[in-house]
């Protein structure tokens, strides 16, 4: 998909830097905050929001916290007379598939899935596998979470702000 480039600015970075910390935070809020008009912040959101910088503003779940205690990612080969479209759609309606992206390298699909534990992970990969459009899937089980999904860094460095 061919996404609009963003250009930002400090007050953009800054933006986002304190809707990133405090997501319940109001226009309000964010005008004192940011030392500047209400109706700057909301013009601001509203570009944000209509260029695709800012996808949403729903709560992050973490799957752990919901009983889905492991994660692992899984290439995918695909067999191709099916395409992506097909195996994309049948990805999507399995719950446990977080995220799924076409890549290079030795697959054709990368997938994110959560699981509610060993047993039941192969049973996500039964489901995920039994789609004839698959030919093999690799999985990878994840330890641990270093460095969790993040934007705030890459805003600031995209900025060349200091975000305080």
């Amino acid at each position: 998909m061919g996404e609009q480039t963003v250009q930002l600015d400090p007050l953009d970075a800054r933006l986002i830097s304190l809707l990133a910390a405090e997501p319940r935070i109001g226009v309000l809020e964010l005008s004192r905050r940011l030392a500047v008009a209400r109706g700057t912040v909301q013009a601001r959101l509203d570009k944000l929001i209509a260029r695709g910088a800012i996808k949403g503003f729903g709560p992050e779940v973490a799957p752990a916290a919901i009983g889905f205690g492991v994660t692992s990612f899984v290439t995918l080969e695909i067999i191709q007379r099916y395409g992506h479209d097909a195996v994309a759609e049948h990805l999507a309606e399995i719950p446990e598939v977080l995220e799924a992206h076409t890549i290079t390298g030795g697959g054709d699909i990368l997938c994110r899935i959560v699981a509610r534990s060993n047993a039941d992970l192969q049973r996500v990969i039964d489901q995920i596998v039994g789609y004839a459009g698959i030919g093999r899937a690799h999985t990878i089980i994840a330890l641990a979470e270093l460095i969790p999904y993040r934007t705030v860094p890459l805003v600031r460095s995209a900025t060349n702000a200091r975000i305080t």
